[in-house]
């Protein structure tokens, strides 16, 4: 009887109709005068509406998989994921506002880093984005003030926005820690989100006549952030992740720029470009533009480069099992690709933040500072 099943949605319906039958049977008895009369036809009301809402509510995350299972609704799913391998100063960008992360000692970068909110000129796109970037404590530290760091570009999915990078899902936090913990190297985060021409849903294509959504995020803003700060301007230093759409988008990217960035990670993405209002017509009858979106295509008509990819499902709760399956079938050597797969969790941040530490691990583990 798990949270997604047909049994718990048909039993919910069933309840909530005979409830609902119950209320109108019994509603001329409860007519009459007197308290318990009013009680019972308040606690009719009221509990055939919580049957009501919760067969809404069962039927809504049956369609949509926010959550995979009861545990992950409550909130009790907390175990990590674990990566397996399967192996065969620009003018570009500019600062408005600095902000320390809420950890012992934050208020100095040398201690708990920072977090910088910047606006991001595409030269080449003309897009200008708003983004955040998160500077390790080692950053401004006197030791490393000649050292180079890695880098990874982070996006939220649609329509979020950059700053559940910061909150909900805690991305500068947890590299701190993890930093802290030695399980990875420090390591520079470019988060925004993948509307960088809102209200738009630009999949990260570059649209004719359009938003130029994947030069800018290919091009331009790798360039404009290594003029700024001490990133290398290799692909090996530079990775790409999200979730959802931004999870198909750092796929995506990397896939399709392996000579700009050495390792895409998509948590909970999808592996073919959305078509619906909220996309308008991305390719204008282009049918190679819109088979080069879609990532299992891609990998069967593309030469494979020395990238890694980072995938990520659960066995119950997510729609795109079967793609992640497939994706991982169709990554050839010399390129590689690992996988977190959980027992069960639904599209949402709880899932996120059970694979975000070792997703963080994961890519600074296949980038380089130099």
């Amino acid at each position: 009887m798990g949270l997604t099943s047909n049994k718990v949605l048909a039993l919910a319906v069933v309840v909530a109709v005979v409830f609902f039958a119950a209320t109108v049977w019994l509603w001329p008895r409860l007519a009459r005068g007197g308290w318990k009369a009013v009680v019972g036809r308040i606690g009719m009301l009221l509990v055939t509406q919580l049957a009501l809402f919760a067969s809404l509510g069962l039927a809504a995350n049956k369609s949509f998989l926010f959550y995979g299972s009861w545990a992950d609704l409550f909130g009790q799913e907390q175990e990590l994921g674990v990566v397996v391998d399967h192996s065969a100063g620009s003018r570009d960008v500019q600062v408005v506002g600095t902000q320390a992360l809420d950890v012992p000692g934050g208020g100095r970068p040398s201690v708990g880093g920072q977090i910088q909110k910047v606006v991001i000129a595409g030269e080449k796109s003309g897009i200008d984005s708003p983004a955040y970037v998160y500077l390790p404590p080692e950053y401004f530290q006197g030791r490393y003030a000649k050292a180079t760091f890695p880098a990874s570009v982070v996006l939220t999915g649609y329509p979020g926005t950059a700053e559940n990078l910061l909150k909900g899902l805690k991305y500068p936090r947890t590299a701190y820690q993890q930093a802290k913990d030695k399980k990875m190297q420090p390591m520079i985060l470019v988060m925004l989100r993948p509307t960088v021409a809102p209200p738009r849903d630009t999949e990260c294509v570059d649209v004719p006549g359009g938003p130029q959504t994947e030069t800018f995020f290919a091009e331009d803003l790798p360039k404009a952030i290594s003029q700024t700060y001490r990133v290398g301007t290799q692909a090996r230093n530079w990775g790409f992740m999200g979730n959802s759409t931004g999870g198909y988008c750092a796929l995506k990217i990397v896939l399709h720029h392996p000579d700009r960035f050495a390792a895409g990670a998509g948590f909970s993405a999808y592996y073919k470009a959305a078509d619906d209002v909220t996309t308008g017509d991305l390719f204008h009858g282009d049918k190679a533009a819109k088979n080069r979106a879609d990532l299992l295509w891609s990998l069967d008509h593309t030469p494979p480069r020395n990238t890694s990819f980072l995938v990520t499902s659960s066995r119950q709760g997510e729609g795109n099992l079967k793609g992640t399956k497939e994706f991982i079938r169709k990554v050839k050597a010399p390129a590689r690709v690992s996988s977190i797969m959980l027992d069960s969790g639904g599209h949402n941040f709880n899932t996120w933040n059970r694979e975000i530490p070792p997703g963080l691990v994961w890519m600074a583990g296949r980038l380089s500072a130099r």
